[in-house]
């Protein structure tokens, strides 16, 4: 990467740049396809000019509704080049839940893969505001109408109204508490996040990043913008699933980010799957916490791979924290492996008590509260909503709970709303839980309050085992205890075999605790 170039304005600029001064370069793969840098460009750009032809303009939006495809990422730069925003849903929700993101987007036009075309025709007379649907492949073969429209379009450029402030990305939540929330990501705000999270990303000629995340989440629409950013070749996965990161790694993919839970799968997979990984220079992992037992595996089994953490959310584009390589392998700070590492630049901090609404004393715990150029417009049709999540002057209250040490590294707590009070304590639910993931037999835990006549709540774990592996109750919560103040162990333990998740690998403590709450009113 040129390092003095200047910072992009527009999302489109750094596409364009590389397809100037390296048409011929290899800029991303996708199953058996691969583009180089003009290519790619002329594919953004040849979109930008369909769309303006089917009346779309600035403050329009356009939808995606497909599991990862170059689509999203031409969609998303050609409508921004327009002003327009482009609304990424989530291709694993049911059908009620489709029509009211598409709807509550007010998307115009909708590209849609194949496989998901007969949900969107069951549900064509429920989303009207839709005028056309576009349907993709993943091959982009014969009948493809996707291609079909990118090939009788005339080239645009950026239209002249277009501003970095205009919103370009429409993103939902995952919906744990309710009808999910469309964030509002301008421009502006991708950029910063690019800018701001690439520390620790400087790739060297050779490197290819991996994106498989999926696209309705930041860790793969802002993800991606890396390496555009950076003018290095793509490799992106269909799904997330063993095979196909395999088969990105052997394509020559080294850089990547992950959700933990995968991490998790490969040390489990043997080692020959252990080994194929280890060609990784870079494993980001976030978007879910991580088991302490497992991430020194991880060290362990890779010696040579850089492990970053990196800590955030949707509402502030992705990352607003980072743990790097380096503190990963500090023999004389372990303990910082259960932080989220330090702000990244252009963030700030508060730790407010979420009652008083003042900050708290140094080290204290406390709500999060950060404000950064990346933090988002707002939550789309919701004015209430974001009068509530960002200030006036631009604090965004996160909802997680945490701290800040004497060196400047946040450890995050708890939800706001998994906080368990207890006999007028405030048990945070993390501690308890690498607490219970050191225990042998433990392959995961999740802390949740039940009601409790005597104390209001009382603290219940629920956990997964290892395969053949065995526990009692009381022997875990002794366990606890020797780790412990005893007002924050266990008074039960329920196994199951597996756990709740949203499509981004974390527990859903919501549907743990449904059973335990029907019929009260949870805190």
């Amino acid at each position: 990467m040129d390092a003095t170039l200047p910072d992009p304005v527009f999302l489109d600029e750094r596409l364009a740049h590389w397809a100037a001064v390296d048409p011929d370069g290899e800029a991303l793969t996708y199953l058996d396809r691969t583009w180089t840098w003009g290519q790619w460009n002329e594919r953004v750009r040849r979109l930008a000019g369909a769309l303006h032809e089917l009346g779309i303009g600035r403050g329009d939006v356009v939808g995606s509704l497909d599991k990862n495809h170059p689509a999203t990422v031409e969609l998303t730069f050609a409508a921004a080049s327009l002003g327009a925003a482009t609304a990424i849903f989530n291709w694993r929700l049911a059908g009620d839940e489709v029509d009211y993101a598409v709807n509550d987007s007010g998307a115009r036009v909708l590209v849609v893969g194949t496989g998901l075309l007969p949900l969107v025709g069951k549900l064509r007379d429920r989303i009207p505001r839709v005028e056309q649907v576009v349907e993709v492949t993943p091959d982009g073969g014969d009948g493809d109408a996707y291609e079909a429209l990118l090939a009788s379009a005339t080239p645009r450029g950026r239209s002249a109204e277009t501003t970095p402030q205009d919103v370009c990305v429409v993103m939902y939540s995952s919906g744990t508490t309710g009808r999910p929330k469309g964030v509002m990501l301008t421009q502006a705000n991708l950029i910063a996040h690019t800018l701001n999270a690439h520390e620790g990303w400087g790739f060297e000629p050779g490197d290819k990043n991996m994106v498989a995340m999926p696209l309705f989440h930041v860790g793969g629409t802002s993800y991606i913008q890396f390496g555009v950013h950076d003018g290095v070749p793509t490799v992106m996965t269909r799904e997330a699933d063993g095979a196909s990161l395999a088969a990105a790694i052997m394509a020559g993919a080294n850089r990547t980010f992950l959700v933990p839970a995968v991490l998790a799968q490969v040390l489990q997979a043997g080692p020959q799957a252990i080994a194929l990984f280890g060609r990784l220079r870079t494993y980001c992992y976030g978007a879910s916490p991580m088991p302490l037992p497992l991430l020194r595996r991880a060290i362990a089994a890779w010696p040579d791979t850089e492990f970053i953490q990196v800590y955030g959310m949707t509402e502030v584009g992705g990352v607003i924290t980072h743990l790097m390589p380096a503190e990963h392998r500090d023999p004389d700070h372990p303990e910082r492996l259960a932080s989220a590492g330090k702000l990244i630049p252009g963030a700030e901090l508060r730790v407010v008590d979420p009652v008083t609404g003042e900050d708290v004393p140094p080290g204290g715990h406390g709500e999060l509260w950060f404000r950064s150029p990346q933090v988002m417009k707002g939550f789309l049709n919701k004015a209430d909503e974001t009068a509530a999540t960002v200030t006036a002057d631009g604090w965004l209250r996160s909802g997680d709970l945490g701290r800040v040490d004497a060196d400047g590294y946040v450890y995050v707590e708890d939800r706001l709303k998994d906080m368990i009070i207890s006999g007028g304590e405030n048990i945070y639910s993390p501690e308890i839980e690498r607490v219970l993931n050191e225990h042998p037999a433990v392959a995961e835990a999740a802390i949740i309050g039940v009601p409790d006549e005597r104390w209001g709540e009382a603290v219940k774990a629920v956990i997964t085992l290892h395969s053949g592996r065995e526990v009692g109750e009381s022997e875990l919560i002794d366990y606890c205890a020797a780790h412990l103040a005893r007002y924050k162990c266990p008074r039960s333990v329920d196994v199951v075999a597996e756990f709740p998740r949203n499509p981004t690998g974390k527990i859903l403590k919501r549907e743990l605790r449904r059973p335990y709450w029907e019929g009260r009113q949870t805190v």
